[in-house]
């Protein structure tokens, strides 16, 4: 748990406009009977009925089933004609986890949790499209709000390119932000560049020869060439990759052997990739063969290597950046305000959508240890503070009337 945050008590909420400060209760109501319904990825029908049915109320043109669940929302200003359109993506899907969080909108079902404030960026979404269908006369241009499914994995972003969401008006430009509790509320975390890391994955199962502990010179004992294999990938960032640019080999998952006295003939390794550097894309595939290849042949043993590529790195637009970066020192006023290098080795599949047009994804701090709100993203009893709901639909307000000035 994070306890090393300035006091978020000293945020000031006036810079926020009277009318998204007055929609503030309804944003926390939205997003607790959100929290109390979540949802896996390519699951989430309530959440999108939810969310059409608010659209529908306000009157909100929008469609439906796009990559299963998502929708898109379409929403023109009426200041002064102009072509250009602006995206807000929104993620919906939850995790599966277990809530230990004791309080009234704890999750309603088992073994499913909104872990890592989805259903936070599904409410400021909500609140920024309420905000705009009321207010069309203060701003340009066309705003689509997308809200996706399956962030956590297999991935809804890439689908809903694939579906048009980003066509037909065709987007210029995308935001997006995350609530993030390694941050404390009051502050936004953003910057040009590499935000987020490219995740790859693979699966590897070493083939050797089992036997009796006793007598190992009669097998190829797959522990001790997965050993050497877990240690060999370490030396691919340390001795291969440009110390400058960072990234991260983790093996997350090793399983081998039945009993203490058997030389197991199989060992099966699961692993993750992180780079922030799109030029390393293809780098670790081959590397990590490679290395595995070496270490199998050299105890005359086989494996089976399955890799894949799961996101890109998230990179933002250098131009959109500075909007954003522009429009939070307005909002944000706190001892830390803007983290400009703030970065993580996670991922995110906004990435997909910032490989088609120009865009920033930020993150804005929603910890407050106060109010025993700093667990971190995919913990059981991982909360934020709602504070920073309205702070986020006010970021999103700015930015879209500053993007069509």
């Amino acid at each position: 748990m994070v306890s090393t945050f300035p006091n978020p008590s000293s945020v000031d909420l006036s810079r926020i406009r009277l009318a998204i400060r007055s929609l503030q209760p309804q944003l926390v109501e939205w997003r607790r009977r959100l929290h109390q319904q979540p949802e896996l990825g390519f699951q989430e029908k309530l959440t999108a009925e939810f969310v059409s049915q608010k659209l529908q109320e306000w009157g909100i043109e929008h469609k439906t089933g796009i990559a299963h669940t998502g929708i898109v929302a379409t929403i023109k200003g009426n200041k002064l004609p102009t072509n250009k359109v602006l995206a807000i993506r929104a993620d919906m899907d939850a995790l599966p986890i277990q809530e230990l969080n004791e309080i009234p909108y704890k999750s309603q079902h088992e073994g499913v949790m909104h872990a890592c404030g989805h259903d936070g960026h599904i409410a400021i979404a909500l609140g920024t499209v309420y905000y705009l269908q009321h207010y069309r006369q203060d701003f340009s241009g066309t705003v689509k709000i997308i809200f996706q499914p399956a962030e956590e994995s297999p991935g809804g972003a890439k689908p809903m390119i694939e579906a048009g969401v980003l066509k037909n008006p065709d987007v210029d430009a995308i935001i997006g932000l995350h609530l993030w509790n390694n941050l404390p509320l009051g502050t936004v975390g953003v910057r040009a560049g590499a935000l987020m890391a490219a995740v790859e994955c693979f699966n590897c199962t070493i083939l050797g020869k089992g036997g009796h502990g006793a007598l190992p010179h009669q097998t190829v004992d797959s522990v001790v060439v997965a050993a050497q294999i877990v240690n060999a990938l370490q030396t691919i960032v340390a001795r291969n990759v440009n110390p400058i640019d960072s990234a991260v080999v983790t093996v997350g998952e090793l399983h081998a052997g039945t009993k203490r006295n058997v030389i197991a003939d199989t060992a099966r390794m699961s692993a993750t990739v992180r780079y922030f550097n799109p030029s390393l894309k293809g780098f670790f595939k081959e590397r990590v063969e490679q290395i595995i290849a070496g270490i199998c042949q050299s105890h005359g043993a086989n494996y089976d290597l399955e890799y894949w590529s799961l996101y890109p790195p998230v990179i933002n637009d250098i131009k959109i950046a500075e909007l954003v970066r522009s429009v939070a020192e307005e909002v944000v006023e706190t001892s830390l305000g803007i983290v400009p290098e703030c970065q993580t080795m996670a991922a995110e599949d906004m990435s997909f959508f910032l490989e088609e047009v120009p865009g920033c994804y930020f993150f804005l701090g929603s910890a407050n240890p106060a109010k025993d709100l700093a667990y971190p993203h995919h913990h059981p009893r991982f909360d934020f503070d709602e504070t920073a709901l309205g702070m986020g639909v006010e970021i999103f307000i700015r930015c879209v009337e500053q993007y069509f000035l």
